[in-house]
């Protein structure tokens, strides 16, 4: 577990090392409420990203946070964030 917080830039990371970028996709364009699906991401794409978050951070997701609650960039920073400070008390 880390005491950062989860950035904007580290899910950027975290999603091309996990799944990749889609061609048409730009990953440094303001995304923070893009649906995953809008920039490539389905559902097997963002599990993955959650597995490698959940090892980096040592935090767990479970699947429905990932392919039904956070939908957006936004979302899912949130709750990495939301269970990171969990984690630390």
């Amino acid at each position: 577990m880390t005491d950062k917080e989860f950035t904007l830039d580290d899910l950027r990371r975290i999603l091309l090392q996990a799944a990749g970028a889609d061609e048409g996709t730009d990953l440094g364009a303001d995304i923070l409420d893009t649906s995953f699906d809008l920039l490539g991401y389905e559902s097997l794409a963002l599990l993955e990203t959650g597995a490698c978050i959940e090892r980096e951070y040592g935090i767990s997701l479970d699947d429905d946070t990932l392919t039904t609650d956070a939908l957006t960039p936004r979302a899912l920073i949130k709750t990495v964030n939301e269970r990171l400070a969990a984690a630390r008390s």
